[in-house]
């Protein structure tokens, strides 16, 4: 939950400015002091948190580069309030990494393939294809770009995206 400090009085109905609260990311709690109750929590992940998987591009939920998992749906941290988020599991790229800190199969992957170029777009694909394939393991190369349609990659033209989605279905099959 969050607790503020009154800073204003909007419509005379005392408004706490700023906040306290905790998050569970990537299964730890971290509290956050003294934010104001606009930061988003793609601002919190990055600039609280030192968490810097998830990209800031476009700031209004449209390139998908800011991607995590709130309670296990995709979601763009950059249009959530951080503190909206206290109470709930948020899931970044970070979280997806295996303990040992080696890459994922997916992530694997995408070097093989070639998937990655400027890298900019690649944590917030990572999340999203990670999500779908938890869900859908065998999902068709249509239900793959639906996944990924929220989801803006300038350098890849998407091929070799496609190509490694492919490669981990086709070894998680074997």
């Amino acid at each position: 939950m969050t607790e503020g400090t009154v800073d204003a009085v909007a419509g005379g109905v005392a408004m706490p400015e700023h906040v306290s609260y905790t998050l569970r990311v990537n299964g730890r709690e971290h509290r956050v002091s003294e934010a104001a109750l606009t930061e988003s929590l793609l601002y919190v992940l990055r600039e609280r948190l030192d968490l810097k998987g998830a990209k800031g591009a476009c700031e209004q939920g449209e390139c998908g580069s800011c991607s995590v998992l709130l309670d296990g749906l995709l979601e763009c941290s950059c249009t959530v309030l951080a503190a909206a988020a206290a109470g709930r599991e948020i899931t970044t790229v970070e979280g997806l990494t295996p303990e040992d800190g080696s890459l994922t199969d997916l992530q694997d992957a995408f070097v093989a393939e070639g998937a990655v170029q400027c890298g900019f777009c690649t944590p917030g694909l990572i999340v999203a294809l990670s999500d779908l394939l938890r869900r859908n393991p065998a999902a068709s190369e249509l239900e793959v770009r639906e996944a990924i349609s929220g989801n803006l990659c300038r350098c890849t033209g998407y091929g070799r995206i496609l190509a490694a989605v492919q490669a981990v279905q086709e070894a998680r099959s074997a």
